[in-house]
């Protein structure tokens, strides 16, 4: 374990975090004296700066606020170790949980996960959403996402680098790195933790940035396996168009111009997904 410590780096994208991060920073580094610690200060209007620096943080600055996904991108450009670890800068993560998540990763994983258990959803309805993510994500990948949302992970830092360009700004990056790494074959597995309620106001806004979860996922379901969309969707179309073709057949004994439509939808987008699955494939070929 020393050796995977003295090649980490742990970032804490930060935006007017000034009441949390002092004590956040100041906990991991008396956990972890030889990890790197970066706070990423993403156009903070408040102390944040000041505050993550005299806790014995390296800070990046952005000039203006680009978002949780980009503050995280810049982060994983900046680090030199070959681990890094995500994590809150609210005090919502304990870094106790960090050396569980490396624990982990030792044992042959590229990505861990911290999967919150009951009792960490900030309220039900997110709760209930995330619940939603996670079953959806499942049929997409083909394997148990236990935690899609989860900011609090780590991994190995040249294979996350693969996926900078994927990841949006916003707050979906663990959606996007997530089954971003299940599609190119990397493993990841799930450590439960318990997440505390953050210090401070949240900067999510659970309707829109709900929705923008879900377009997420959807983004990165045609990317990881198309056809999983598109197919049953085909199939639908081509089971109306069955059941209308019957219906009329049978009342005025003849083919009508719906169901060639509906029959005509069907290929058309099942086509669509084929050739989406090729080009997915051609994507995460390997270069080498």
């Amino acid at each position: 374990m020393n050796s995977l410590l003295t090649a980490l780096s742990i970032i804490l994208p930060a935006k007017n975090e000034s009441a949390a991060i002092g004590a956040t920073v100041a906990g991991i580094i008396a956990l972890l004296p030889d990890a790197e610690v970066i706070v990423v200060n993403d156009g903070s209007t408040d102390n944040t700066l000041e505050v993550a620096t005299a806790a014995g943080a390296r800070v990046v600055s952005h000039p203006y606020s680009k978002g949780n996904g980009a503050a995280i991108k810049t982060g994983a450009r900046a680090a030199t170790g070959e681990i890094i670890v995500f994590m809150d800068a609210d005090g919502q993560h304990d870094p106790a949980d960090i050396p569980r998540l490396l624990a982990r990763l030792e044992e042959g994983h590229d990505m861990v996960v911290g999967a919150r258990q009951k009792g960490s959803q900030a309220s039900v309805g997110r709760g209930i959403a995330n619940k939603f993510y996670n079953r959806l994500a499942t049929y997409m990948t083909g394997h148990t996402i236990e935690d899609l949302t989860s900011g609090f992970r780590a991994v190995r830092a040249s294979k996350f680098r693969e996926f900078l360009y994927l990841l949006p700004n916003g707050f979906s990056y663990p959606t996007t790195s997530t089954m971003a790494f299940f599609r190119a074959g990397y493993s990841v597995s799930y450590v439960p933790i318990h997440a505390a309620q953050r210090i401070g106001k949240s900067h999510i806004k659970l309707v829109k940035d709900g929705m923008r979860f879900l377009l997420i996922i959807f983004k990165i379901g045609t990317l990881y396996s198309p056809l999983k969309l598109f197919a049953p969707l085909a199939g639908l179309l081509f089971g109306m168009a069955t059941l209308w073709y019957g219906y009329t057949f049978v009342d005025a004994g003849r083919f009508t111009n719906m169901s060639a439509l509906l029959y005509t939808g069907s290929v058309m987008i099942f086509l669509m997904g084929l050739i989406s699955e090729q080009i997915t494939a051609l994507m995460y070929k390997d270069e080498g």
